[in-house]
């Protein structure tokens, strides 16, 4: 058994099928609607099982390429009955999710980086602190030493959250003081984390899409400083998004790829809402992996993402 199966062990498929109750229950009941009766999948099935998509927040792009490759595959096999339809809808919802690498279905992180540095970007209230406090804990857990940065100087808040979180899971964080050079935290962070054989930099940074040029240029900034200490870093720029907010997440996702180079996601507070299927829409549309899901408050709630037991937690 590898690592990663025992990251996702009978506690972690309890705490996901929780965590997607609410998206399950609305989406499931209209999926029974569309099939309740029928004998075979009508072109008033199909559209009956969009909307259930659609209102799932599936969004209309990626709802319209599922329904057209059931609709091959039912022309294609001849003949689909109902009971084969929820098959048929994980297998294609699945196929949607993109792909990701093995290092990103674990807490686990490359070898021969270190540290390696994560940047977080995201708007405030997504729930960007938390989330890096959860990693924290989950990377610390897996047995990695771990340096926060604060590099969110605009929000006195939010450099008081950080430490706090810092404090709760035991590892250490840079900070100065409010309204400081965001780029000069990132600095400090990343020299310290070398000069204290640190394995993993999480770096926090405002955020603030009122004006995208401003949030462009001083992520740049923070990236082009920790290119000076490491020159093939951050390593990874995680976008927190608020699953509960359904297409506004979209939006965020499209103005945080057009700022910065993205290259992976966490998807929050899915617990709270019926709007889960947003991760497919996000999925499917920027092709960035999903690399962790929030389905809770406690500190245990972050998930690894997988598309199976994702997919299956909605189904069964």
């Amino acid at each position: 058994m590898g690592f990663f199966e025992k990251l996702f062990g009978k506690k972690e498929k309890e705490s996901l099928e929780q965590g997607l109750q609410k998206t399950k229950e609305g989406f499931l009941a209209k999926i029974s609607k569309a099939i309740t009766g029928k004998s075979t999948i009508d072109a008033s099935t199909l559209d009956q099982l969009e909307e259930a998509l659609i209102s799932a927040d599936v969004g209309i792009d990626t709802t319209l390429q599922i329904i057209s490759r059931i609709e091959e595959r039912v022309k294609k096999e001849k003949y689909v009955n109902t009971s084969e339809l929820n098959h048929l809808l994980k297998e294609e919802i699945q196929h949607m999710l993109y792909d990701v690498d093995e290092l990103h279905k674990s807490f686990e992180i490359p070898t021969n980086k270190k540290p390696y540095v994560i940047l977080i970007v995201g708007v405030n209230g997504v729930g960007k602190t938390t989330t890096i406090g959860k990693l924290a804990h989950n990377y610390t857990k897996a047995g990695y030493s771990v340096l926060l940065g604060a590099a969110d100087t605009f929000r006195a808040a939010a450099v008081d959250q950080l430490t706090i979180w810092s404090e709760r899971v035991g590892v250490p964080i840079i900070k100065q003081a409010m309204g400081s050079d965001p780029s000069a935290v990132a600095f400090d962070t990343v020299k310290s984390a070398i000069a204290k054989n640190i394995d993993i930099v999480i770096i926090d940074t405002a955020g603030r899409l009122h004006n995208k040029a401003h949030l462009m240029e001083e992520l740049s900034k923070i990236k082009r400083v920790i290119q000076k200490v490491i020159p093939d870093a951050p390593h990874e720029v995680m976008l927190i998004l608020d699953g509960s907010t359904g297409q506004n997440a979209l939006q965020q996702a499209k103005q945080f790829t057009a700022a910065t180079e993205v290259n992976a996601l966490t998807i929050t507070k899915l617990d709270g809402t019926a709007k889960g299927g947003v991760v497919l829409a996000i999925a499917n549309e920027f092709k960035i992996p999903v690399k962790f899901i929030g389905v809770g408050e406690k500190i245990d709630d972050l998930l690894v993402f997988d598309k199976k037991e994702f997919v299956n937690s909605l189904f069964d």
